[in-house]
């Protein structure tokens, strides 16, 4: 058995950690807990994860006491642990005593030296990680829901093939393919092996057991036509009223917030396909509410969507025809066509008939995403789009974010399609920037 040390920032991000470690120990420190009451208030997801945290220790508390240790479903053992003082000869003195990071760590080297098994302090803290090590203990980050990057989905495959085949594949309409490792609406681009500019681009149908061309790649979306193969992929995903759910990731530039907005506002306005276009982002850096700022929610919520705005701005400015001459963006908003909502109270709604963008969804947790994906209603299609590689929450990574969470569950599903925009298309300058800028 190993007993594992919880810290504070775990169950924050995933209320449910301490029944995760199988049928070990888990330990979490008196000073946790009182960390976790002082979330408690909070009207964000941290909040809410601070009171399913005090429930489920409320729950096991009635079944035995806290100290004792209580017997979990999964048989494993939970306490609650008081950590010895900081200021102790055995803990190094230039640390303050008062930080409970380092009350955490005070605990994890007294567990250590009275107890025989491994003793792991968990922890999504990277600093707090780095102290450990100082000290000799073993530390990890929170595992649960990471994914490997470095064989991350991105949505394409290629496949190399004689000219016939091509050829075909556009005469008929179809390739059957006998290779059964593709994904559901996994992007496929067929190239001549021998003359490299011939090429093809379809999606595989899992049903059909083929790639089948792509319907919608070359239209005019609300005034903007792809510039590059991925941004076609896109496309064509984001108008099948069959795919329920589709992600869009990629550097700044590539297109994919422009192009989700306009794939919005054509199946919105012009199709009539949905009844409104929703569009929301994490409006904040995390551990503050819209609530922290003055005004009213709109005062506080537009500043955080002004990128959104922006975009929208520039494509009702491509708009050009007669029928939609006299539409405006403000003009939709007031009729609530269009709306830009704060994530915050996206929690609780049933969302039907609607075409919903998350944009900047890198900054989110995987609790986080699934709240959101859940909320949509019969007829309600979901775009994510964001970069798993700029990330503002200070306890998520490039492996641990909804975003790339939620592209690894989804994989295979057939109403998913997913693309990786790697070309930026937003000017010389910005490409080379995205580059040359670390």
């Amino acid at each position: 058995m190993k007993t594992f040390v919880l810290d504070t920032n775990v169950l924050l991000h995933d209320p449910n950690a301490i029944f995760v470690f199988a049928d070990n120990e888990v330990v979490v420190p008196l000073c946790v807990v009182e960390e976790i009451d002082e979330q408690k208030k909070r009207v964000d997801e941290i909040g809410r994860n601070s009171r399913h945290v005090a429930r489920s220790l409320d729950e096991l508390r009635k079944k035995n006491s806290l100290l004792d240790g209580v017997k979990m479903e999964n048989n494993g053992l939970l306490r609650i642990e008081i950590p010895p003082s900081v200021s102790s000869s055995a803990f190094p003195s230039g640390l303050d005593p008062q930080k409970v990071d380092n009350q955490i760590l005070a605990l994890a080297i007294h567990l250590k030296k009275i107890k025989k098994n491994q003793i792991i302090l968990v922890s999504k803290d990277i600093t707090m990680r780095i102290k450990a090590d100082a000290l000799g203990l073993f530390c990890q980050d929170y595992e649960r829901h990471k994914v490997d990057v470095d064989k991350f989905y991105t949505g394409t495959a290629v496949i190399e093939t004689d000219a016939e085949v091509i050829n075909k594949f556009y005469a008929d309409g179809r390739l059957t393919v006998e290779d059964t490792s593709f994904e559901a609406n996994q992007n496929i681009t067929i190239v001549d092996r021998l003359n490299p500019s011939h090429s093809g681009i379809g999606r595989y149908n899992l049903k059909e057991k083929a790639i089948l061309p792509l319907n919608s790649a070359k239209i005019n979306l609300w005034g903007i036509r792809a510039h590059n193969r991925e941004q076609q992929f896109a496309i064509d995903m984001l108008l099948d009223d069959r795919l329920q759910l589709v992600t869009l990731i990629g550097i700044a530039g590539t297109g994919k917030t422009l192009l989700a907005l306009a794939a919005g506002l054509t199946k919105v306005i012009k199709d009539e396909q949905y009844q409104k276009l929703l569009i929301t982002r994490p409006i904040i850096p995390v551990g503050k509410d819209i609530g922290f700022l003055p005004g009213d929610v709109e005062a506080k919520l537009m500043p955080r969507m002004q990128p959104i705005s922006d975009n929208l701005s520039f494509l009702f400015s491509l708009q050009h025809e007669e029928q939609f001459s006299n539409v405006s963006l403000e003009s939709l908003i007031d009729d609530e066509i269009v709306e830009l909502e704060a994530l915050s109270y996206i929690r609780g709604r049933s969302i039907p008939n609607q075409f919903i963008i998350v944009d900047e969804a890198q900054n989110l947790t995987p609790h986080e995403m699934k709240t959101i994906i859940t909320r949509a209603g019969n007829g309600t299609k979901i775009v994510i789009t964001g970069d798993h590689y700029q990330i503002d929450n200070p306890y998520l990574d490039s492996c641990s974010n909804g975003l790339t969470y939620l592209i690894e569950r989804f994989k295979g599903a057939e109403i998913f399609g997913h693309i990786t925009l790697v070309k930026g298309e937003r000017s010389p300058l910005a490409e080379i920037a995205a580059e040359l800028l670390d």
